[in-house]
C-alpha cells in the first residue's frame, strides 16, 4: 500500500510517499517540497501546490492520502495559509477518489519517535533510520511529510481507518493502555489525547 503524506504550508509544502509492506516495514518511494514565493498572489500560490499534488497523485498512484491536522494557532496569518493548503490537499484526494486521513503533529511525532513533543531534528533522525536513508531528509517539511505517511502506515493504514480518521471522531483515538502495547504506542495514544484536549499547537511557520 502506498501512502502520500502531505505536510501543508504555503511557503513550503512537504510531500512524501512511502510503501508499506506489512508489519512495520516501510520504504521510501519519493519525497520533495513544493515552494511558493511570498510575493506571489495567494491564489496563484495555492494553484502551484494544487498542480504539484495532482502531478504526484498521477505519478505515484497512492492508495491513501495522509494530511497533517491543522489546529488554531496564535499566529493567525500562519494558520490561514496552512489551513488553505491542507484544504487543497484534501480536495485533491477527493477528486482522485482516494481515502483521506488527518493526523495531529503530536500523534505523528509519537508514532515515529515515541515522544509526542519531539523536535524537528529528532523527527528527521528517526525518519532516516526507519527508511534506511543515508542522510536526514531536508528540509524539515520533507521529513514531516514522510513521518505523516509512516504514521498512517503504522496506524493500520486501511481504507476504513482513513475514512474514520477524516472525521476525527472519538473512535479514532488509539488505545492508551492494555496488553501488547509498546511504550511508543502508549506515548502516541497519550499525545493524541493531549492534542485533542488542548486543541492547539505551537505556530508552525
Amino acid at each position: 500500500m502506498r501512502i502520500l503524506g502531505v505536510d501543508p504550508g504555503l511557503t513550503r509544502c512537504g510531500l512524501g510517499v512511502v510503501e508499506a509492506a506489512g508489519g512495520r516495514k516501510v520504504r521510501l518511494v519519493a519525497v520533495d517540497v513544493v515552494r511558493t514565493p511570498a510575493e506571489q498572489a495567494p491564489h496563484l500560490r495555492l494553484l502551484t501546490v494544487a498542480e504539484a499534488l495532482d502531478a504526484w497523485l498521477r505519478e505515484h498512484r497512492p492508495d491513501v492520502v495522509a494530511v497533517e491536522r491543522v489546529f488554531a494557532q496564535a499566529n493567525v496569518r500562519s494558520v490561514t495559509g496552512t489551513s488553505q493548503v491542507a484544504g487543497v490537499a484534501m480536495l485533491a484526494a477527493a477528486r482522485a477518489h482516494l481515502p483521506l486521513a488527518l493526523h495531529t503533529p503530536s500523534e505523528v511525532k509519537a508514532a515515529v519517535t515515541g515522544n509526542g513533543r519531539a523536535d524537528k531534528v529528532q523527527v528527521q533522525e528517526m525518519v532516516m533510520r526507519i527508511l534506511g536513508l543515508a542522510a536526514r531528509p531536508k528540509p524539515a517539511d520533507a521529513a514531516d511529510a514522510l513521518a505523516l505517511a509512516i504514521c498512517h502506515a503504522w496506524r493500520g493504514g486501511g481504507v476504513g481507518s482513513a475514512v474514520r480518521a477524516s472525521y476525527g471522531g472519538a473512535d479514532t483515538l488509539p488505545r492508551a493502555a492494555g496488553a501488547g502495547l509498546t511504550p511508543a504506542q502508549r506515548a502516541w495514544a497519550e499525545a493524541e489525547r493531549a492534542a485533542r484536549r488542548a486543541g492547539a499547537v505551537a505556530p508552525k511557520r
